[in-house]
């Protein structure tokens, strides 16, 4: 019997969820979203087969959470008493402990599991119109069990999510996925956000290329989210800047001194190291 699934948030990571569902499998879509135009809209195309009010909730077999962390912890809240027990709650956020810590006491009170998401995809455009079906084709998909997800629930959402072209997925904790998001993930945003901010950013025309298109792209961001996320992981975010303040120290007084040795070796150290991890 095909699997109804609440989507709750359908920009461009939800409505990318609603369309690879809609492609590769034979589940029944409810789609929740703020703007009601943009539900309707998923609705013409054919992503979703309803429209999603509250009382729909009684219906899913999953609940997909496609908004930012705190909204998302407050639509369980919010919605409770519609919500079966045995349902399984899922997301994509970039952030786990947080929704963890929110989650799991509502899961473990009303009987629901919660099994944490995060696709390792995206783009640099935001919001319905640019989400796409083929989005996770080859991407990892991050899953964080609780202690309200048994085993057995664990593998019903692997299986569910295999069937939308993930490369890998992945299961984790949620201290875990924190501390390596913030390094592979966080890190990069703000650096680029840091970088752009340079005297000489407005004169980069005609003197740029792909090394600062590859450093400069995460910089077009949603700020409003990334605040959100980097507040919420700041135990895991602020050794890591501090780190990599630690080493551009390092280049800086090097270079500075002209100290030619002493730069070989760092740049050296540091190809080494992207070629032993890739």
């Amino acid at each position: 019997m095909a699997k109804t699934i609440a989507i709750v948030g359908l920009g461009l990571i939800g409505g990318s969820f609603a369309k690879a569902f809609k492609k590769n499998t034979d589940c029944v879509l409810l789609g929740f979203n703020r703007t009601r135009a943009t539900a309707e809209q998923a609705l013409a195309d054919g992503v979703i087969d309803q429209i999603g009010e509250p009382e729909d909730l009684r219906k899913a077999d999953v609940i997909l959470l496609s908004l930012y962390p705190k909204a998302s912890a407050d639509f369980v809240e919010q919605n409770l008493k519609y919500i079966r027990p045995g349902c399984i709650i899922t997301d994509d956020c970039g952030i786990k402990t947080y929704l963890a810590e929110r989650l799991v006491p509502l899961c473990r009170e009303h009987g629901f599991h919660y099994v944490g998401g995060h696709p390792m995809a995206g783009r640099e455009v935001s919001g319905y119109r640019a989400s796409t079906a083929d989005l996770y084709q080859g991407a990892s998909m991050l899953l964080v069990p609780t202690e309200t997800s048994p085993h057995d629930v664990v593998e019903e959402v692997k299986a569910l999510f295999q069937q939308l072209g993930f490369r890998q997925l992945i299961v984790t904790t949620p201290e875990h996925h924190d501390r390596m998001i913030a390094y592979t993930s966080q890190l990069c945003h703000i650096i680029s956000s840091a970088y752009v901010k340079s005297r000489a950013e407005s004169e980069h025309k005609g003197y740029s290329g792909g090394s600062y298109r590859d450093l400069t792209r995460v910089a077009y961001l949603n700020e409003t989210m990334w605040t959100e996320l980097f507040l919420e992981n700041a135990a895991a975010l602020v050794p890591e800047i501090d780190e990599v303040i630690e080493h551009l120290q390092e280049y800086r007084d090097t270079i500075a001194a002209g100290d030619e040795e002493t730069l070989f070796r760092l740049l050296k150290e540091g190809r080494e190291r992207k070629e032993q991890f890739g």
